[in-house]
């Protein structure tokens, strides 16, 4: 009788074992996600320029002039805060990467704390870069705002790819958060 305890116990703890297995494999794999994503739109928009030459007439009898104008990310401050908030995820999901291949003694806590400040940070980010991206390509009338991605299209649809890659890795570190609190979880049961 005692044979057949002590099998059922083993048996529940090697399968407990193999759970938590495929946890700390989903939980790692979820990371590097986070990483690839929140690089590639650090990249995307960190590239991103273009140029138009635009057609301004001054007078009715004066020709029109030429001039070149230039879209770039860091003319905007929410655009510039959208690049350092991926870049801070993409460096954190780095060094987390690192931690959890490495030896995890002490650092759970404090990798949790951390992806929810990614969390925060990330959806923080994606919220100022489409409120301008927005803007950009409604306008205001109401200010006088014109839109400008009617004249500077790639631009825009690169900031849109960007936002929509850095929207995914929020979730993704929102996902982390969720299997990190479901193993916390497990444990205190």
């Amino acid at each position: 009788m005692e044979t057949n305890n002590k099998d059922s116990v083993d048996g529940i703890e090697s399968g407990l074992a193999i759970t938590r297995g495929y946890r700390s494999r989903a939980e790692l794999l979820l990371r590097v996600l986070a990483f690839a994503l929140t690089l590639t739109a650090t990249v995307v928009l960190g590239v991103d320029k273009q140029t138009k030459v635009i057609s301004i007439k001054i007078v009715d009898t004066l020709p029109a002039v030429n001039l070149p104008v230039v879209a770039k990310w860091h003319y905007l401050s929410a655009f510039v805060y959208f690049v350092v908030a991926n870049a801070i995820a993409c460096s954190y999901s780095a060094i987390s990467i690192v931690l959890s291949l490495g030896s995890k003694k002490g650092w759970g806590p404090v990798i949790s704390v951390l992806d929810l400040f990614m969390v925060a940070l990330l959806f923080s980010g994606n919220g100022a870069a489409a409120a301008i991206g927005l803007l950009g390509s409604k306008g205001n009338s109401h200010v006088r705002w014109n839109k400008v991605c009617n004249m500077f299209s790639r631009f825009c649809n690169q900031v849109a790819a960007s936002a929509a890659l850095s929207l995914v890795g929020s979730v993704v570190f929102l996902l982390i958060v969720v299997v990190a609190t479901l193993r916390l979880h497990k444990r205190s049961q």
